[in-house]
């Protein structure tokens, strides 16, 4: 289950976009200020931010700055503030995406479901130079170039290996 902050001081949406997100397996937890939202990120493993720019004590751009100064997870900056202006700046300070209020929460989702597959490490399929592969009772040794099965060399072509 993904874990998902929403730095937002409207409670009324946090509520429903918690009970929202759980249709689709994402847990939120929200925070109304974003000293207590920085407090939590430093405390507590999340796979995305969500944020809002008009906050109380500082703005979300500052918050937003702050998170990348240390983090570089997923933030959605979620807001009213949807003039061409606000965005580039959210976008240009680290945020991976914006959504203007008000919003389709399906899209939210989508976006979300988005970033979250991109930010996943991929599995890596490159083979380090000298390394030894095991499969079982065969053995690639591709320093050397050579294979082995039951301790017993294979003659490969070079085009075989």
């Amino acid at each position: 289950m993904n874990r998902i902050l929403l730095i937002d001081d409207d409670t009324q949406l946090a509520t429903l976009l918690g009970q929202y997100f759980e249709q689709f397996s994402f847990e939120l937890e929200s925070a109304t200020r974003p000293s207590q939202g920085i407090a939590l990120l430093d405390q507590k493993h999340y796979d995305l931010v969500i944020l809002d720019i008009m906050l109380p004590e500082i703005d979300g751009f500052e918050v937003c700055k702050t998170i990348r100064k240390d983090n570089d997870i997923p933030i959605i900056m979620l807001t009213a503030r949807g003039e061409v202006m606000d965005r580039i700046v959210g976008l240009e300070l680290g945020a991976d995406d914006y959504l203007p209020k008000p919003f389709e929460p399906r899209e939210l989702i989508a976006r979300i479901q988005g970033i979250l597959k991109r930010a996943q490490p991929k599995a890596s399929t490159e083979i380090e130079p000298g390394a030894v592969l095991s499969f079982n009772t065969l053995v690639i040794d591709t320093g050397k170039r050579m294979a082995t099965l039951e301790n017993n060399e294979i003659a490969l072509s070079a085009m075989e290996y």
